[in-house]
């Protein structure tokens, strides 16, 4: 398994941005998709973007999508979320994590296919 590590989080007002950063570690970290995950108080964890480790391909929720931009760097083995336009309704734990080699053109939007996490970084939007 590799081993993630989120930062970037904090405390914005609406329609600020952030850009969230996870660092993986590990001889294979290129050769997973790397997806984010948020959490809010009292609500299930839910998909908010990945990137195939393949292709570059990019998925995005709904509610992120125009607004959210996912990115890697596997020569870094670093993934970025750009956040533009934030909402309060943005506001939970956002946690990075990783799944070993889906095939070409799938992606999990389902947490428990992603086999690592990271520990989660706070993001809070005031209005």
């Amino acid at each position: 398994q590799v081993q993630l590590v989120e930062s970037g989080g904090g405390l914005v007002q609406s329609g600020d941005s952030l850009r969230l950063s996870c660092a993986a570690s590990g001889r294979t970290a290129a050769s997973y998709t790397m997806g984010w995950f948020r959490q809010a108080p009292g609500k299930e964890r839910e998909f908010v973007a990945a990137i195939h480790w393949a292709n570059r391909m990019t998925y995005y929720a709904d509610s992120v999508k125009g607004r959210f931009t996912i990115s890697r760097d596997n020569a870094e083995n670093k993934t970025w979320l750009q956040m533009n336009s934030l909402k309060p309704e943005d506001t939970a734990v956002y946690y990075c994590a990783a799944h070993w080699a889906p095939p070409r053109n799938y992606y999990s939007s389902s947490a428990p296919d992603y086999e690592s996490w990271g520990q989660g970084t706070q993001v809070t939007v005031s209005s």
